[in-house]
Formats: structure tokens, C-alpha cells, sequence
């Protein structure tokens, strides 16, 4: 067996480097969206910027190329955990190394920049401030797609960022069969005779009561609070800073209880799988996540496969009763219906399951034509308005509702909407191989307790970091290749339950 060469420890030595620096990065963008004073905006994109080149110079310097070269030529077990390493800093070294650090910096700079312009273009629902802030974005996007290179569409290239192994042709048939049968679903859902809705639990809901109900929630799931912490943001996000460190933030709707459950679930499965990487791995690729749509399938796969289940209505429903007394005068079964209520709505991270993908596919096609060029910036409210109109059937009142809800395009993260979808799929596929393996995990979740479940995701997913690609992943914890049909499979069942 071939020894671990020095140079595989310098890479990671220099990976941790990475991690710390990505870490602080991590913190300055956390203080961003929950704690940062207005006039403070510019400041901090300067500081973002500088941390990203250090990071880009510190990641692309020549004696990493040549540890990895050396660590190539070792003769290292091609099936081994060093090998694994070696092949995810490759591909990232190669990408990074196509994209100077200048550009690097002009790039985070202006996504600091944007962020803050976006937030309050949001609040004011208007799209004309935010306008030629994310025609600069657009515009880095395109050279980073050039120099990394692609094959068919500049796309591509970007989508390899967060995907790697998928292309913008294979997200396009994807989701050319997953189009019609959900507009197929969500119609049998409309006609049902009496549809079940959200605002039928209307009601007022004291945020310091939904705060103390989300505390009590998240260590009965396994989210270490001593290791995390939940905050308040105008986008729902988490961001892992590194080990005993998890950020997470909601919303609050005090006429909704369930816009900050679902939002504190959702992020709460991306934090449980940043607390289940291994902390000894911190700055390999051992220790990262394998992929933006595993990421998202871990929290799809608590908000939704969880928290939307029978079990967790029916067990959770006098702690519920007791945080919110005027349910008392509903049942769960009520609640159930509510929370699994199919219905058109504007805001994506509200939607339901069923029409939830169709706001992925609005994004992806318009996305996709502002990195191509197809579509101007200028147009984007009147292409978004109209797209919306065709696939979700709702006329959208103003820009806030629409092409302004989401955080993404401010920070620059083009490429990034099709993970939702692939974390979707992969949720219920690995939702349908949890309980083939574990027969008994049922009566345990209706115990409220998620124990052998989280244990089975960390064996399955969490542990293996990013040794694996994500589809090779998949194939593992699941036995098959990702596809739809199991996703389809569990709405097209959720749809009969609701008519029953």
C-alpha cells in the first residue's frame, strides 16, 4: 500500500487554510442579512471582496498544482478516501485557476453591493433600482462561464458550480417530464370538491410564541442547539460555518404560524447535515457537501417528507395546541390538510409541494436566457409576470411577488435554481429507501423519534462528505439512478389523501 505523501498533507493543511477564510466569509455574509446597519453595506462588500481574493489566491497558487501532481503520481488506492480528495481538489483547482482573483473580487464586490440594493428594491417592490446591479452580475457571470469553458451553452458552465455531472441539457429533459405531470397533479388538486387551504388556520400567532414553539422543536429533531442558532433574515437561509458553528434563519408571518415552521424544518435539514459532516475532515473534500441538490435534499426531506406527514401533525398537536391555544378549536387532521394544502401562490419558499417545482422551472428558463442573452434585464418583470401566468395560473400583482422574492440573483448565484428540484427527487427517493431498509423507523417518527432516521442519513449521506459524486451518491443510498418517479409517485398519493 502506497504511504500518504507529504504533499498530500500540505493540500490539506492548505485546505483548512480555505475553510477558516470561507468560514469568516461565511460569518461577514450571516452578519450581513441578519444584524448589519444600512450605511454599512458598501464597507462590508469591501471586505467580502478582499477575503474571496485571498481565498482565490491561497486556493490557486502553483505549489497546490503541484501537490496535487505529486499526490497523483503516488500511486494512492484508486478507491480510497486520499484518491477521492485528490480527484474533488482537481476539478475545483482546474476551474479556479481559469478565473483571475481580480475577477474574483470585482464579482463579490458588486454581489455585496447588490444584495443590500435588492433587499430594499424588495421591500419597495421595485425592479428598476435593483436593475442595472444585476445587469453587472450577469455580466461576470458570462466571463467566468467563458473562461471556465463549455461545451453547448454558457450555462453550463455555471451549473457545474453547484452540480457537477449535470448539463442545462439534461436539467431541460428533466424537466420536460416533470411539467406536465405536476400541472397534471396540481389540477386534480384544484378540482377536488372541497380544497383543503392554508387560510383556514388563519389566525394570530405572537412571534415570541412561534420562537419559543421553533426552540423547543429543534433539538427533538437532533439540531444541536449548542452548536447553532436560529436568527431572523428577509430570505430563509443556513449557512455552516464550520464545526459547533450553524447559522439559520426564518421569517415570521404572526397570521401564519406555518410560514416559520416550514421555513426553520427546511433550513433546520441543511443544518443537521452541516452538524453531520466529518469534523476531522474540516478543509477536504471529505468534510464539504457533496452537492448544492444533496444539501437540499436533506432539508426538502425534513420539512417535507417530515413535517407535512401525518405523524408529525398527530404527535406534535398538543405542544402545538399549547403554543398556539386558539387551534384548540381545530383537530390535527385539519392542520394536516392545511399544511398539505395545494394552492397557486407567488412566493416560492410558501409553496406547497406540488406546485413547488413549477416555480423552479419558471426560474431555470428565464435564468438560462439571461445568461444567453435571449433575455434583457429590462424585460425580466414582464417575462417572469407572463411565465407565471402560464404555469401557475395567477396574474402577479407587483415585482416583491415576483421577479424581486428571491436572494439569489443578488448574490450572484446563477446556475443555482435546479438543485431545488434535484434535492426534490432525491429527498423522496432516499425517503422510499429509508423505510426499505429500516421497516420499523415508522412507529419510531410517530414516537417523535427522528433518532434512527437522522442515524440513517448520516450513515447514508452525511458521513461520506463529497467522496462521491452526487449521482453516484444516490445510486448508493438508493439502489438506482435519481429520477422522478418516486417524487411524482408520493404527490400523485398526497392528491388522494387530500380528496379523501
Amino acid at each position: 500500500m502506497a504511504a500518504i505523501p507529504d504533499a498530500y498533507r500540505h493540500l490539506c493543511q492548505r485546505g483548512r487554510e480555505l475553510a477558516l477564510l470561507g468560514a469568516t466569509g461565511g460569518l461577514l455574509g450571516w452578519d450581513q442579512e441578519t444584524l448589519l446597519p444600512p450605511k454599512s453595506h458598501p464597507f462590508r462588500a469591501e471586505q467580502s471582496a478582499q477575503l474571496a481574493g485571498m481565498a482565490h489566491r491561497l486556493a490557486t497558487a502553483p505549489e497546490v498544482g503541484d501537490w496535487l501532481s505529486a499526490c497523483e503520481d503516488a500511486g494512492l488506492p484508486p478507491d480510497g478516501p486520499e484518491a477521492s480528495s485528490i480527484a474533488r481538489w482537481r476539478h475545483d483547482y482546474n476551474r479556479a485557476t481559469k478565473i483571475p482573483s481580480a475577477l474574483v473580487e470585482e464579482s463579490e464586490r458588486a454581489s455585496g453591493l447588490a444584495r443590500s440594493v435588492w433587499a430594499t428594491a424588495r421591500k419597495d417592490s421595485r425592479f428598476a433600482p435593483f436593475a442595472p446591479h444585476l445587469e453587472k452580475l450577469l455580466s461576470y457571470a458570462r466571463q467566468m462561464a467563458d473562461l471556465w469553458g463549455y461545451t453547448q451553452q454558457p450555462y453550463d458552465a455555471l451549473l457545474e458550480g453547484y452540480e457537477p455531472g449535470w448539463t442545462t441539457r439534461q436539467i431541460e429533459t428533466l424537466f420536460a417530464q416533470l411539467q406536465p405531470r405536476l400541472m397534471g397533479i396540481a389540477q386534480k388538486a384544484f378540482a377536488l370538491p372541497s380544497t383543503p387551504s392554508r387560510k383556514n388556520l388563519s389566525g394570530h400567532y405572537p412571534r415570541p410564541d412561534q420562537e419559543k414553539f421553533l426552540q423547543s422543536l429543534l433539538p427533538r429533531i437532533g439540531f444541536d442547539l449548542a452548536a447553532g442558532r436560529l436568527d431572523t433574515s428577509t430570505h430563509p437561509f443556513c449557512s455552516g460555518l464550520g464545526p459547533h458553528d450553524t447559522r439559520m434563519t426564518t421569517r415570521y408571518d404572526e397570521t401564519d404560524f406555518m410560514v416559520s415552521l416550514y421555513g426553520v424544518l427546511h433550513e433546520a435539514g441543511h443544518g443537521l447535515y452541516d452538524q453531520g459532516l466529518p469534523e476531522n475532515e474540516l478543509g477536504t473534500p471529505l468534510g464539504q457537501a457533496a452537492s448544492l441538490g444533496i444539501h437540499e435534499s436533506q432539508s426538502r426531506l425534513w420539512e417535507n417528507r417530515v413535517g407535512r406527514s401525518h405523524s408529525f401533525w398527530k404527535a406534535w398537536w398538543p405542544d402545538l395546541v399549547r403554543a398556539y391555544p386558539n387551534l384548540a378549536e381545530r383537530d390535527w387532521r385539519q392542520a394536516w390538510q392545511a399544511a398539505n394544502a395545494v394552492e397557486r401562490s407567488f412566493i416560492r419558499v410558501e409553496a406547497d409541494e406540488v406546485t413547488y417545482d413549477l416555480h423552479i422551472l419558471l426560474r431555470f428558463q428565464l435564468e438560462t436566457r439571461l445568461i444567453s442573452g435571449d433575455l434583457k434585464v429590462c424585460d425580466l418583470p414582464a417575462a417572469w409576470n407572463d411565465l407565471f401566468l402560464r404555469l401557475l395560473g395567477l396574474k402577479v400583482p407587483n415585482d416583491a411577488k415576483g421577479c424581486l422574492q428571491d436572494i439569489h440573483w443578488s448574490m450572484g448565484g446563477f446556475g443555482y435554481f435546479p438543485t431545488y428540484t434535484l434535492g426534490n427527487l432525491t429527498a423522496s427517493q432516499l425517503w422510499q429507501a429509508l423505510h426499505r431498509d429500516l421497516p420499523g423507523v415508522q412507529p419510531s417518527i410517530e414516537r417523535r423519534d427522528y433518532g434512527p432516521l437522522l442515524d440513517w442519513l448520516r450513515k447514508k449521506i452525511h458521513a461520506h462528505g463529497r467522496r462521491h459524486l452526487a449521482g453516484d451518491l444516490i445510486f448508493q443510498a438508493t439502489g438506482k439512478p435519481l429520477g422522478p418517479e418516486d417524487h411524482l409517485s408520493i404527490l400523485e398519493q398526497k392528491v388522494k389523501d387530500l380528496a379523501e
